[in-house]
Order: C-alpha cells, then structure tokens, then sequence
C-alpha cells in the first residue's frame, strides 16, 4: 500500500506543499486550514479527472494530466496513459496533489520567486512527458510500414495497430483538453514568455500527435488492403485451379461410370482420344484465361 507523505518548502515570500498520494483526512486537514473548496478538494481525488481550471475569488484551481505510461504497455485509456496533478495556487501559495511519483516533482531546486514560476516549470515539465511516446509512436509505425513493404505482412500484428492508433487518438484529445486549459490561465507580465512558451509546445505536440494518427490510420488501412489483396489472390488461385480440373473431372466422372453399355470402353484408341480431349478443353480454358489477361 503506497503511503501518504507531505512535503512542505518555504521560500522568501510563499511557500510550496506537495501531498504525495493524500488521505482524505489530510486532504480535508488541507482543506480547512487553506479554504478550500470542498468540491474542487473531491476532484483532486478522483483517479480520472480531466484537465480543468476553476478561479475562485482567493485562489485558482487547476487539474492536469502528465503522460506516464509506455507505449509497450498496450494502454488504451486515459488513466491507464496518464496521471493527474492537482494545483491550488495564488500569490502566496502553492500546493499541488497527485497520486503518483514524479522526478521532476523532486528534482526541483531553483531559488523561485513566486508560486507562478514554479508553477509554470511544472506545467513545462508536464507538458515535455508527452515528446517521447510522440517519437516512440512515430517510429513504431515507420517500423510496421517497413515490414509490411519491404518484409513480410504477416509478421505484423493487428493488435499492436490498433493499440498504436487508439493511443495516439486517447493522447491527442487528452493534449486538446490540456491546450484548452492552458488557455485560460491568466499570468502576470514577466511571466507571459513562459506561458507562451508552453502553449508552443503544445501546439507542436498536437501537430505531430495529429501526423502520428494520420499516420496510423493509413497504415491500418492499408494493412487491411494487402491483407484483402493476397486473399483475393489466394482465391483467384484456387479458382483458375477450379477452372481447369472441374470439366476434367466431369469428364472422368463420365468414363468412370460401371455401366455395361458404354461404346467407347470398346474403342482401341479410346483412352488416347479421352486424354486428348481433356488435353484440348485445358489449352482452350488456358487461352481463353490468357486473353481476358487473367493470367
């Protein structure tokens, strides 16, 4: 069972309280010597909530979600690909809730000089967990479309499609939903830089996130093509195979027939002008399959 622990930094003018895998009843402890909302306190906790962002007369409030899965791991949703981040923030303070360790939570340092500089580094950090999947991703189905062009299709999976497809399409609305929120973030003046920066990010991001979907679709599609087509090959195989050997065996089902009056079984050359007919009715189903361009 993982356990809850609280992480307090004190700096010049504000100070910093990062709850790691929180209580209720320290979140309500929280709660109530902050003047928290209860509500916005609920959302905190709720394993699934999306990005959103609340202003409240002394504070403002803002859910977002880090990418933390691997693309290895065939998630498909969006708490199996990433987890939450929960800020309550304003000039004096800082204090961000989330159930799941992160390094660049621990990793910071810097001597900042108000609760928005260090929110807007972490927002960065955020934001910087989605590039790897991205290339991950995008090399993935450059590796499928080599196999399925150059090697063999068989080889490749549906299954490892479609993952690749639903997770690039889970991830590009979760960015959506993160780019919408960041939108309505209001920073003071030396800030704005860094905000702008962010908002580039994510723009990039959705861009090639949308390259990556695109691409995926395709691939899928075009998986399903060959695979349809060396069906459809397969099947034509089979039917010029028909072709041939169905009227071949009508006419040996004929002479196989046991019946006591069949002239030809009398006929010297009657075996030599049966195989001649099957000889002539394969060249003319062989010519007319070559003039329709069949073969």
């Amino acid at each position: 069972m993982t356990t809850s622990h609280q992480h307090k930094v004190q700096y010049d003018s504000f100070v910093w309280i990062d709850i790691c895998h929180p209580s209720k009843a320290s979140l309500d402890q929280i709660a109530a010597e902050n003047q928290l909302d209860f509500f916005q306190i609920k959302d905190s906790l709720e394993p699934g909530h999306l990005p959103k962002f609340e202003k409240q007369p002394t504070y403002n409030f803002l859910i977002l979600r880090a990418f933390t899965s691997t693309i290895h791991q065939g998630a498909t949703t969006i708490n199996e690909l990433s987890n939450k981040i929960a800020f309550f923030y304003n000039d004096q303070k800082l204090i961000t809730i989330h159930r799941k360790q992160f390094d660049f939570l621990e990793a910071i340092n810097k001597a900042y000089q108000n609760p928005e500089e260090i929110l807007l580094h972490l927002i960065h950090k955020m934001v910087q967990t989605y590039e790897q999947p991205q290339q991950v991703l995008d090399e993935k189905i450059t590796e499928i479309e080599k196999t399925i062009f150059l090697k063999d299709y068989t080889r490749v999976s549906l299954k490892d499609l479609y993952f690749l497809k639903s997770q690039a399409r889970i991830t590009k609305k979760l960015l959506h939903l993160f780019q919408q929120v960041i939108q309505q973030i209001e920073v003071s003046e030396p800030s704005k830089t860094a905000l702008q920066d962010i908002k580039d990010q994510l723009v990039s991001l959705i861009l090639n996130y949308d390259e990556v979907l695109e691409n995926a679709n395709n691939l899928l599609h075009t998986y399903l093509s060959v695979n349809s087509q060396k069906s459809n090959d397969v099947m034509k195989l089979l039917t010029i195979f028909s072709a041939f050997f169905l009227p071949l065996t009508f006419v040996v089902g004929i002479y196989g027939m046991n019946f006591e009056h069949m002239p030809e079984l009398k006929w010297e050359m009657g075996y030599f002008f049966t195989l001649g007919i099957m000889a002539a009715i394969s060249l003319i189903i062989y010519l007319w399959f070559k003039r329709k361009r069949i073969l």
